[in-house]
């Protein structure tokens, strides 16, 4: 596609929009309320995420911020991008060699700082001494999304287990039959919470005789695929004002990095 500007780094390629594009037409390309493009709409939205900027810094040659904004919100509100993600794991499983529906998940939580947009809405987590808000992420285990949602920081991470687990096998259809956990989900409760749904938990424990880093089966997994998200500086702290809407971003990040893959597939295919 020929662009009348100079292309940012975060903007999708010719190989990406064509994978990405049936997800994202929600309307025909006749339809008189369309005035920006849909793949430049696409590129603001990606370029807010990648360099953490508010809606009203985008850039003087992208589409207005209020046009991204807005046609974001109804990719947010239609599930395009859960859809998106839900399809492209199945692709990269199987190239893989895996099952299009994984049978284990990795869970784990991430405690980001708030800010003044966020503050209202964030709680103290005491063991990582931040005031924010907590991302509760399962992935499976090549580290693709399967399920996360949003609390204060202040929340017991074992009581949103079984939350988790229901959200983990409706995105998976009840596949899922363990999940890796660390030592902060131990209990009864967790337990009874992800049995609930059909999943086992297995706790993955530190060494007793630890000393200096250690990498821990299995759980080093989600640890890189929160290490994924940091590379998007809007996601590094929590500066959004509703909980559903930092979730709904690290939804689009994720469908992003999946989509990188999967294009980087279908050219070697």
């Amino acid at each position: 596609m020929t662009q009348a500007r100079k292309p940012y780094p975060s903007d999708v390629s010719d190989e990406e929009w064509s994978l990405v594009v049936p997800y994202l037409v929600l309307m025909r390309e006749d339809a008189e309320q369309r005035r920006h493009d849909l793949r430049e709409l696409f590129n603001g939205l990606r370029y807010v995420i990648r360099y953490g900027i508010t809606w009203r810094a985008m850039p003087n040659d992208l589409p207005p911020w209020s046009a991204v904004y807005q046609q974001s919100r109804r990719w947010m509100e239609a599930g395009c991008f859960e859809a998106l993600a839900s399809d492209l794991r199945a692709v990269l499983r199987m190239a893989s060699g895996r099952l299009p529906e994984p049978t284990a998940a990795i869970l784990d939580r991430r405690t980001l700082r708030s800010t003044p947009e966020s503050g209202p809405r964030a709680g103290y987590d005491g063991a990582k001494r931040k005031r924010g808000s907590k991302l509760h992420m399962a992935v499976d285990t090549l580290g693709h999304l399967l399920a996360l949602h949003v609390t204060p920081a202040n929340r017991d991470d074992r009581a949103e287990v079984g939350r988790l687990a229901a959200a983990i096998q409706e995105a998976t259809d009840e596949s899922v039959e363990l999940a890796y956990v660390d030592q902060g989900y131990t209990g009864s409760k967790p337990d009874e919470a992800a049995r609930t749904h059909g999943i086992a938990l297995e706790v993955v424990k530190l060494p007793e005789a630890k000393r200096g880093f250690v990498l821990l089966p299995r759980r080093w997994v989600v640890e890189r695929s929160f290490a994924w998200a940091t590379r998007c500086r809007r996601l590094v702290k929590d500066y959004e004002r509703y909980a559903s809407t930092l979730a709904n971003l690290h939804v689009v990040a994720f469908a992003c990095f999946m989509l990188r893959n999967a294009a980087i597939l279908a050219q070697g295919a």
